[in-house]
């Protein structure tokens, strides 16, 4: 479908954003084609000449329009449940491009995986190296595997996603991974031939990536020194975007791929990376209208029909996101105090933040909502899913239609048939 293009701030990727919300509703999360497609040619612009493949990190955005798209575009998935594999392999990735992550895989998501015949599990504990040892052998396959190194670097970023440092559940140490490699031919279904670091997400400089790649690199020599082939190392993730505008200062895509490329100079294997936000990010935006606002005796409320469990990312990690009206608002600024709906205090947008005076129906953008969104909502306070769109060149398609409160409690029903276990 085609909407007509308006001004720069009404629309996104040529759509109107107003009419799209007079079709579609709100809450609602818009993705901007474009936007997808310019990071994922610039990542792969950056590798040119590199045996390199891009695997989407699933949970950033697991909607399988998205993964769909990714897939049209050559990108592959990191995934770190058998649910997301489920949706990779239905959104048309090849089971070659998947890499297996995360520190809980049970044994039945490991057998699946095996039976898609993915590309690799990233492992990171000796129990899980062991299971997979045990669940390979009993399909009769080999399972290719990697060790996820915890380099014990601090990514200066959020504590709740950072993953490399000794005290997260992430990976081992370098002195455990050694140990893995020492006894690697008695794993008779495991070929352990790579190596894996992720540092943490929204990572905004260069030096803790240098630095965990530094690391990784010198364990990569040695064990080559020593006589294991490492044929791939997958350098994870992490890439931050901007939040807030004037304030964050994301790392150039091609500046990464610099360290990257000095870091691992002479690796003959494959290079593999797990974007997830840097790609998505700042790609997509959640439109909410004003239901109300509330003038307290201390504070401004500006009270939205989207809500904490739309969007969690201020509720679980005090995150910061950018918040504009989408028509033009010339009034007087109003310090508010940005809330949705749902009966907690932790369902605040935003505190103290300043805006042109609002009116119950206007609508607002809340930015940089394409990661992390939608794949973190729930139906809290019995609040059907928004609804998400994909933008591209003037046209949209919805890639998820709006719940319906009958879809809400599809499998629920009363407790009639009792049984006894």
């Amino acid at each position: 479908m085609t909407l007509a293009t308006v001004a720069p701030r009404a629309s996104l990727d040529g759509v109107s954003l107003d009419a799209l919300t007079a079709r579609l509703g709100t809450p609602l999360y818009v993705y901007s084609a474009s936007a997808i497609r310019e990071r994922i040619r610039s990542l792969q612009a950056a590798l040119h000449g590199m045996d390199a493949l891009i695997c989407f990190a699933v949970k950033a955005n697991s909607n399988r329009g998205v993964l769909g798209f990714m897939h049209e575009h050559g990108v592959g998935a990191d995934i770190v449940s058998a649910g997301e594999l489920w949706r990779a392999l239905q959104a048309g990735i090849p089971a070659e491009r998947i890499v297996f992550s995360g520190v809980g895989k049970s044994a039945s998501e490991m057998d699946e995986a095996l039976a898609a015949g993915i590309l690799r599990f990233n492992v990171e504990s000796h129990d899980e190296l062991l299971t997979l040892q045990r669940v390979a052998r009993a399909r009769g396959t080999v399972a290719r595997a990697a060790v996820r190194i915890n380099p014990d670097v601090d990514a200066l970023t959020h504590a709740k996603i950072s993953t490399g440092k000794a005290e997260n559940k992430f990976g081992v140490s370098i002195d455990e991974a050694r140990r893995w490699f020492a006894s690697r031919h008695e794993l008779s279904h495991v070929q352990l031939d790579g190596l894996h670091v992720h540092i943490g997400s929204q990572v905004l400089s260069l030096g803790p990536f240098r630095e965990a790649l530094q690391r990784v690199a010198a364990f990569w020599r040695e064990l080559v020194a020593q006589g294991h082939p490492i044929h791939s190392i997958d350098a994870g993730g992490g890439l931050g975007v901007c939040y807030r505008e004037g304030h964050d200062q994301p790392v150039d895509a091609a500046d990464y791929i610099a360290i990257v490329r000095e870091a691992l100079a002479g690796f003959e294997g494959r290079l593999l990376l797990e974007p997830g936000r840097y790609l998505v990010g700042e790609a997509g935006v959640l439109l909410t209208r004003v239901i109300r606002t509330k003038h307290g005796d201390q504070r401004n409320f500006l009270v939205l029909d989207a809500a904490m469990n739309d969007l969690a990312r201020p509720a679980l990690y005090d995150a910061w996101h950018d918040i504009v009206p989408v028509a033009e608002n010339t009034h007087p600024m109003t310090t508010y105090d940005i809330v949705g709906p749902v009966c907690e205090t932790g369902d605040t947008f935003a505190r103290n933040r300043a805006l042109p005076t609002c009116a119950p129906g206007d609508l607002l953008m809340i930015r940089t909502a394409g990661a992390y969104g939608a794949s973190m909502a729930s139906t809290y306070n019995s609040r059907p899913l928004a609804a998400e769109v994909m933008v591209d060149a003037g046209r949209y398609a919805v890639v998820r239609q709006r719940q319906r409160f009958e879809d809400m409690v599809a499998g629920e029903q009363p407790a009639k048939h009792w049984e006894t276990a």
